[in-house]
């Protein structure tokens, strides 16, 4: 995976898959974590982004998906556990195979990556504003459903 120390940062390469279905959005938070995220990790050296949300999906919930575009490139500074973080994020529009459980089941699911335990979740637009969704420029844009291409600079320095 492309995570290493540098200075002050752990600096990390993460690809994330935005899902729709109905208007909901799919997220997923880590066993411990408090807050919501887009579902994806980081790309492996010589991986393409696209491919890791793939396999990302496929490795922590069995959930087979496709990379349809490029919808966000994302400079993300935050901390998280102690530590600072500045993470370049790939964001692309996914779609699950039609015959994958994310799209013939209601949900929550549960997955795994490592040892800790994953929630996934769909939620309507009208609920994300209740959400602490990590990172938080995501909430309007996801409310809106505004899957316009941009590039982001955010920081959030919470834990």
């Amino acid at each position: 995976m492309i995570s290493f120390p540098v200075g002050n940062y752990r600096f990390h390469l993460r690809a994330a898959a935005v899902v729709v279905r109905e208007g909901a959005v799919l997220l997923h938070r880590a066993e411990g974590d408090a807050f919501w995220a887009l579902p994806g990790g980081r790309v492996e050296p010589g991986e393409i982004a696209a491919d890791a949300v793939a396999r990302e999906m496929k490795e922590e919930l069995s959930a087979e998906v496709r990379a349809v575009r490029l919808v966000w490139v994302v400079e993300n500074f935050f901390g998280y556990r102690g530590e600072s973080h500045h993470e370049v994020g790939l964001y692309f529009l996914a779609e699950p195979s039609s015959a994958s459980s994310l799209m013939n089941e209601p949900g929550p699911y549960v997955g795994r990556e490592g040892v800790r335990s994953l929630e996934f979740a769909w939620f309507a637009p009208s609920e994300l504003a209740a959400l602490d969704v990590r990172p938080s420029f995501l909430v309007p844009l996801l409310k809106a459903q505004d899957f316009s291409f941009r590039h982001v600079v955010h920081r959030d320095e919470q834990t």
